[in-house]
């Protein structure tokens, strides 16, 4: 490795601070004698957040030169072998020999593409530093190899797309005013965050052509680099065709057997496991987040067609092209993405299918806390009776009387039926609640 560039890379980054951020909800923890891992998709702001921990300690106090950020993206760091790191410690040592390592505050962005970097992390948090953090777009390798090598002292803070509070940030979009003009701007601002999702890039970007061009070119590198790339996977165009299958049946149970037969009867070869490999890689890396169908039995649960449900709407959107039915797929999906970024470490979310359907049952520990139904309007009588009807049933089935609707725009309001009452809500108010 050549110390002359990692040194130039060093202080460059060092020269950059402060950076002039827009503010996420939360703030990731400092001085907490822990690892900070951050998980999450490409480009959904796992580095500002790490930005933001900068910015914090700088005004407070803490000199530029305590910080020591190392960007493994870079083209000439990303072939680095895990012996190679440790020269890290020694340029940073050379270039601030009146340091003392355990003030200086240590950041690796996607650190992950290095093969056994996490016991270069232990030997750091464990000799010189106890202020560490780690940013990267593969779950398994900031949760799993971690928690296995440290035994517990990472703390994980998950980075999702923005929230639909932190888009009205972005936008300059009041969040906390009832008067009518505002309360008509975050209508309007929902429904395009319905639309174009939270990638902080593409929030800021106006131009919608600009917009697409920007998701169509993070789902090239979602496929090519972290799945092709780091999994070894050769098939790119049934890769690309079956990632396109999963999006499409978005809200709805996905039988991989069934895109099994699909793709064979087109005359391609894959095999039923690669499929399913793939559907895990593609979680892994947070394309998909998948969720079971609600059993009080552990097998059926394991046994059942999982929904999967997509990271941001505008992603989709710029990889498919959307259809007439979509605005209700892609409330649903917001308001999933809403559920599992505010879940708590004992939550599990579930959809519910009997004779009808209950988009999310919301497990806490052991018990059933939250009964969520999805639908973009109730004005159709048969579209009212079939989601009281399936939200109901479900909860006839666990026992819960928690229950909400969540339309695109209806007024508040409540619902009586048999025994028990639901409430409902519109999705932009609901957001802002939860």
């Amino acid at each position: 490795m050549d110390k002359l560039y990692l040194k130039t890379q060093i202080a460059m980054r060092q020269s950059e601070f402060p950076t002039d951020l827009k503010q996420r909800e939360n703030m990731l923890p400092i001085n907490d004698g822990k690892i900070v891992t951050i998980p999450g998709v490409r480009r959904c702001g796992k580095s500002s957040r790490m930005e933001a921990v900068v910015n914090e300690l700088l005004a407070s106090g803490i000199e530029r030169e305590r910080f020591l950020w190392v960007g493994f993206d870079d083209e000439r760091l990303i072939h680095m072998s895990s012996d190679e790191l440790d020269q890290i410690i020694e340029v940073y040592r050379e270039m601030y020999p009146d340091i003392e390592m355990s003030s200086v505050y240590m950041f690796f962005d996607e650190i992950q593409l290095i093969k056994d970097w996490e016991y270069f992390v232990m030997r750091l948090y464990k000799h010189y530093s106890k202020n560490i953090y780690i940013s990267g777009s593969n779950a398994t390798m900031l949760s799993t190899e971690l928690k296995s090598a440290l035994r517990g002292w990472p703390e994980e803070e998950e980075t999702l797309p923005l929230s639909f509070r932190e888009f009205c940030i972005f936008k300059g979009i009041k969040t906390d005013s009832w008067l009518e003009s505002d309360i008509a701007k975050l209508r309007n601002a929902f429904f395009e965050y319905n639309n174009t999702g939270g990638f902080p890039e593409v929030v800021l970007t106006e131009n919608r052509l600009q917009q697409v061009k920007i998701l169509q070119t993070y789902f090239d590198t979602m496929l090519l680099k972290d799945l092709v790339e780091h999994y070894d996977l050769s098939n790119i165009e049934v890769l690309r065709y079956y990632l396109k299958r999963i999006m499409a049946n978005l809200t709805k149970p996905t039988s991989i057997r069934a895109i099994y037969g699909d793709i064979k009867s087109r005359g391609l070869k894959v095999s039923k496991d690669e499929l399913y490999n793939w559907a895990k890689y593609a979680c892994d890396i947070f394309m998909f987040i998948r969720i079971p169908n609600y059993s009080k039995s552990l097998q059926k649960i394991e046994s059942s067609q999982p929904k999967y449900y997509c990271i941001d709407n505008g992603l989709r959107d710029a990889v498919l092209l959307p259809q007439s039915d979509d605005d209700g797929k892609k409330l649903e999906n917001t308001v999933f993405l809403q559920l599992y970024r505010h879940r708590t470490p004992i939550d599990k979310i579930f959809y519910f299918q009997g004779k009808g359907e209950c988009d999310f049952v919301i497990q806490r520990g052991t018990e059933i806390n939250q009964l969520i139904q999805v639908t973009w309007d109730m004005r159709d009588e048969d579209t009212r009776k079939r989601e009281i009807k399936g939200i109901i049933e479900a909860a006839e089935a666990t026992g819960c009387r928690n229950l909400t609707i969540i339309t695109a725009d209806t007024s508040e309001g409540i619902i009586l039926d048999n025994g028990m009452t639901i409430h409902v809500l519109p999705a932009w108010r609901w957001l802002l609640r939860i």
